[in-house]
């Protein structure tokens, strides 16, 4: 009789490559981060208006660059979709968090919480109707530009294809959430000033890192045996 107990088959088949688990993990995280701080709008001199989410979310893009140039476009638009939903179970948990009760002691905390993650769902669908449309768009471009200049020039479809994305992702975010909480006039600057600022943070840190990150993941796959089974 052999007692020996066989291993589970599925073992053999799991597939864990580190470097796209932690690109999307930085990936979804900085989207996630840039939906909660888009609740601040910064003034500057009472000129220049844009959320706090601007500043990180060019980041984000840069990671999305770096999927569509190493993973190509099916994995990237996994991953669009995997953030989006990270992004509904976020609303989801922080308004678990507002029905619930609280001690009177923390009231204030309570006010807080609420007043932040209560405007939350109003960022998050303005979000995700700018970032499916711009991520999507600035994947696939990526891609495109990529074909056409034979995979030459990366600073040219990082920022080629951002100047598109940056449209489709700017204009329905600002809207949406934003609309009637800002004047009109503001509401405008903001839709600018915010696509001014992501491709200015694209164009001078976002695309160098992704020059270094891109080389860095070709001189790992170089060295390593493993395959993108994706």
């Amino acid at each position: 009789m052999n007692n020996k107990v066989s291993e589970n088959p599925l073992k053999n088949r799991i597939y864990f490559d580190m470097p796209l688990m932690l690109v999307t993990g930085i990936f979804v995280t900085l989207y996630l981060v840039s939906n909660v701080m888009a609740v601040k709008i910064i003034s500057i001199f009472g000129l220049i208006y844009f959320d706090a989410g601007t500043i990180t979310f060019p980041f984000a893009y840069m990671l999305g660059d770096v999927l569509t140039e190493i993973w190509g476009y099916r994995v990237s638009k996994r991953v669009i979709y995997l953030s989006l939903l990270c992004n509904i179970i976020l609303v989801v948990c922080t308004n678990i968090g507002i029905i619930l009760p609280s001690p009177d002691y923390l009231d204030e905390t309570a006010r807080a919480y609420n007043h932040i993650f209560a405007y939350v769902p109003r960022i998050v669908v303005g979000s995700l109707v700018g970032f499916l449309l711009g991520e999507l768009s600035n994947a696939y471009l990526m891609e495109r530009i990529k074909s056409w200049t034979r995979g030459k020039y990366m600073w040219l479809r990082t920022i080629g294809s951002s100047m598109v994305g940056y449209f489709f992702d700017s204009v329905p975010f600002v809207v949406i959430a934003f609309y009637g909480t800002v004047p009109i006039e503001d509401l405008l600057k903001m839709i600018v000033l915010q696509y001014v600022l992501k491709l200015i943070i694209e164009a001078f840190a976002g695309t160098p890192l992704a020059y270094m990150v891109v080389a860095w993941l070709k001189k790992h796959y170089k060295k390593s045996k493993w395959k993108d089974t994706l």
